[in-house]
């Protein structure tokens, strides 16, 4: 008879390694799930602020991928309007004066800087200094 609990024995055995964890954790996660990561991972590695921790009127560098992109009038006045998402949360973007820019466009990926402003309760972005990512990286 050995001497250690069975319960130490099991939790040896049970306990995966974390490769495969990790493996496994890919596979059953949703695809919304693992561009959401890839994105967060993205945004740490370019040094760029994550868009849930920005606060109102603070100076922000966001990146993430643009999830829509409308042309909706501002006081009569052009303003070209795209979502930014970075896998944590979402930001409007909007160009007054603009109506389109070349390379704005769904699923393309961007970074953009400037100072957060809060609007009806959501995070927005006006007439940022931005950086359109290469289209290999996608």
């Amino acid at each position: 008879m050995s001497a250690v609990p069975r319960s130490e024995k099991q939790g040896k055995a049970d306990k995966p390694s974390s490769r495969f964890r990790r493996m496994l954790d890919r596979l059953s996660s949703s695809q919304e799930d693992l561009e959401s990561e890839e994105l967060q991972e993205d945004a740490q590695a370019s040094g760029c602020t994550r868009i849930s921790e920005c606060t109102d009127r603070q100076i922000v560098k966001v990146t993430g991928t643009l999830r829509t992109v409308t042309l909706r009038p501002r006081a009569g006045v052009p303003a070209l309007e795209a979502e930014l998402f970075d896998g944590t949360a979402p930001l409007d973007v909007v160009w007054l004066g603009r109506r389109s820019i070349v390379g704005i466009e769904p699923g393309r990926r961007l970074i953009a800087s400037g100072r957060i402003a809060m609007s009806h309760g959501r995070r927005v972005l006006f007439n940022p200094k931005y950086e359109l990512r290469p289209l290999g990286k996608e």
